[in-house]
């Protein structure tokens, strides 16, 4: 693993030239030496969990391959986020509510250091905000476990029992990725240190907006916009990238 410091090297440039050298090593490009957030806004799906919720979600419905397809197309940033998510809520109507808490029993799993990240940072004074495109049916029972202090999302729609094949409210996009990581900052004042990370195009304007964004196992799209890259490690990389030492970690 490396951590990189840049002096009079713009960030992203820096990192697309990496990109090509360094693909597989983990890294952080910097300006400095590593400062430690003040807010870490992360996406949810395949990043601070091992699964994608609405295709394992689908596979209760006997449609998670076409569901599946639709997903990894809109996280290479091949299909318009909203379309693709309503395309693929509509094809879960009808099921039953119930199949969302087994999905969760029995399908949604941390991914591994994604604990021991969250409380680090939080031991640290830093303020912990999970933001996703998927759905709060799921991302709240995940954020209590993890020990994330927000919520944002999207809500399916549920009557009788069923899934409608709707959501409720506004749409979680990648625009309310990156307003949450700014109302955030700007709540933390302008000093504030921000790390964000995410694997899909739908992170990257608040993976380039971050301070820090960093692309975990990511989609080429993504990793190019960051600032750096988790291809290695586990999640507790990036505690090693922000010089973290083992023994300040909170592992409990």
């Amino acid at each position: 693993m490396h951590e990189i410091e840049s002096a009079g090297v713009e960030g992203k440039g820096l990192i697309r030239e990496l990109t090509r050298h360094l693909p597989e090593v983990d890294l952080l490009a910097s300006d400095g030496p590593p400062r430690i957030p003040s807010l870490f806004v992360s996406d949810m799906d395949s990043t601070m969990i091992g699964q994608e919720c609405i295709d394992e979600l689908a596979d209760y419905a006997g449609l998670k391959p076409q569901i599946a397809e639709i997903t990894e197309r809109a996280m290479q940033g091949e299909l318009d986020f909203e379309s693709a998510l309503r395309e693929r809520v509509g094809l879960l109507a009808g099921l039953g509510e119930g199949a969302i808490a087994r999905c969760l029993a029995e399908r949604i799993t941390p991914m591994p250091g994604a604990k021991t990240l969250v409380a680090t940072l939080k031991a640290h004074g830093c303020r912990t905000v999970l933001v996703t495109g998927g759905f709060h049916h799921f991302a709240d029972p995940v954020a209590e476990m993890l020990g994330f202090e927000r919520v944002v999302g999207n809500r399916l729609e549920v009557a009788d029992g069923l899934l409608t094949g709707g959501l409720a409210g506004p749409i979680a996009d990648s625009s309310t990725k990156l307003r949450v990581l700014q109302e955030e900052a700007a709540l933390l004042g302008k000093d504030t240190v921000s790390l964000a990370t995410g694997d899909g195009a739908n992170d990257i304007p608040m993976l380039e907006a971050a301070t820090y964004g960093i692309a975990y196992r990511a989609k080429p799209k993504a990793k190019q916009a960051a600032d750096g890259w988790i291809e290695q490690g586990d999640l507790t990389a990036i505690l090693h990238l922000l010089g973290i030492p083992e023994r300040d970690w909170v592992t409990s």
